[in-house]
């Protein structure tokens, strides 16, 4: 977790030498033409700083026009199309630095998974379970595994999800107490979930291309047919989860069915997740859309909502107005933002960034821990890593992306050549070349991390 009013961020590339600003930032960086950096040899870089020093809200905030300076030339880049929207933020004041259509409704492709983050950990807390149960049914012998919203229950030998709890414990459990009994047949109960398990907005290959799958109250490994992030996925997980536990019994195929579990039995054992901060960030991460479709639907159940797409997405609109966060421009119909009629605004996004980096919201702080750094970790990785693309940023910039055809967006938190904290949204929706508008992008947060912008 971060220390309060903390931000701490692996450095593993160069760290700015010099502060500088205005249009100076872009010249410097080489972002405006294309130059990149040689080093020179015999001369050994500067070993980077473990972690940024605190933040101080003392230090000098950046003015608006000096923002507006650095980045408006960056964000007319040809590769971000004809609509690009943008929001930064001062997390310690609040003051809005620079703003184009703020409130206005984009699709926001995985940066949604920003704010199905904050809506989770406010509805749950993020010391929150989930948890996955077995009763017993009506037949001697009979058991009920019931579906409570977890697709991390762990399979494989190394499970993919950290700290997921186990099928075979499990398993373990019930053979303990059924005693003598031998189990002979495992009923799957699926029914906490109501409504589709594919939202209609989602791209033909959302659940076969290995980024998703079929949103049930019971899978394995996230629904994966192997533990690797873009594993193929089973169409029906409900049933291969039930068909697993049925194994790990002793039990075959066939002894498996459908059907809900009777009032009142006996329960014969229970796992439950990781804490809900550690589900948070691997889902932020690592992107993951089947675990951002089961926490929307846990904020659906813990406001009375049905546990389906348009109950998770009302549930976490009812979540962020209760948190006072801009909800103008909120169209979500998924979690995930797998959705392309998904909607949100750069504001929202900001507003619950600048909320998750402050050390009065520590139930918040897993959206900041989970986000990942650039040129270091998740989805950023790869990113910032080439001089000319930002690499001086990497290290100082955490940020979720979202990237759909034609939809490229990011939203983070950067600290400043100053020490000062300011969170940042930006939102294209009509790129033409999405490897261009993501090389943009980063362009962008590297600017806004390199300057003082007074």
């Amino acid at each position: 977790m971060v220390a309060a009013a903390t931000v701490l961020v692996v450095a593993l590339a160069v760290a700015l030498t010099a502060v500088f600003a205005g249009p100076d930032v872009v010249r410097v960086l080489g972002l405006g033409d294309g130059r990149s950096t040689t080093w020179k040899a015999g001369i050994p870089a500067e070993p980077p700083p473990v972690v940024l020093a605190a933040m101080d809200s003392q230090v000098p905030m950046p003015s608006q026009a000096g923002v507006a300076a650095v980045l408006a030339p960056l964000l007319a880049a040809p590769a971000l199309g004809p609509h690009i929207t943008a929001s930064v933020v001062d997390v310690a004041t609040g003051q809005v630095l620079y703003s184009s259509e703020p409130d206005a409704a984009m699709t926001p492709a995985s940066t949604t998974k920003v704010v199905t983050a904050a809506a989770v950990l406010a509805a749950l807390g993020p010391a929150y379970r989930i948890k996955t149960r077995v009763v017993a049914g009506t037949q001697p012998g009979e058991v009920v595994i019931v579906g409570g919203g977890d697709p991390t229950l762990a399979v494989f030998p190394t499970s993919f999800y950290p700290g997921a709890p186990r099928l075979d414990d499990l398993a373990a459990q019930v053979k303990e107490a059924l005693g003598d009994a031998a189990p002979t047949r495992v009923i799957y109960d699926v029914s906490l979930y109501t409504g589709p398990g594919i939202e209609p907005g989602w791209d033909s290959d959302a659940t076969t291309g290995g980024s998703g799958a079929v949103i049930t109250p019971l899978m394995t490994e996230g629904a994966r047919r192997n533990p690797t992030r873009y594993s193929a996925r089973f169409p029906q997980p409900e049933v291969q989860a039930a068909q697993a536990f049925a194994k790990v019994l002793g039990l075959p195929q066939s002894a498996v069915a459908a059907g809900t579990a009777p009032q009142g039995t006996k329960e014969l054992g229970k796992v439950e997740s990781a804490p809900l901060v550690r589900l948070v960030e691997t889902m932020l991460l690592e992107s993951d859309n089947v675990l951002a479709d089961a926490l929307a639907r846990q904020v659906a159940i813990a406001k009375g909502q049905p546990a389906s797409f348009e109950g998770g997405a009302a549930a976490m609109k009812t979540v962020l107005a209760e948190l006072n966060l801009p909800v103008t421009g909120y169209g979500l119909v998924d979690g995930s933002g797998f959705s392309r009629t998904n909607r949100l605004s750069p504001a929202l996004l900001t507003g619950v960034l600048a909320m998750a980096a402050r050390s009065d919201r520590a139930e918040m702080r897993g959206i900041f821990s989970g986000l990942p750094v650039a040129g270091y970790s998740g989805t950023l990785a790869t990113r910032f890593t080439k001089a000319q693309d930002g690499a001086a940023a990497a290290g100082l910039v955490r940020a979720k992306t979202g990237t759909l055809t034609g939809v490229n967006s990011l939203a983070g938190i950067a600290v400043d050549a100053d020490g000062r904290a300011l969170a940042f949204a930006f939102m294209a929706d009509q790129t033409t070349d999405g490897g261009q508008a993501v090389v943009a992008l980063d362009r962008v947060a590297a600017a806004l991390a390199a300057c003082g912008c007074r």
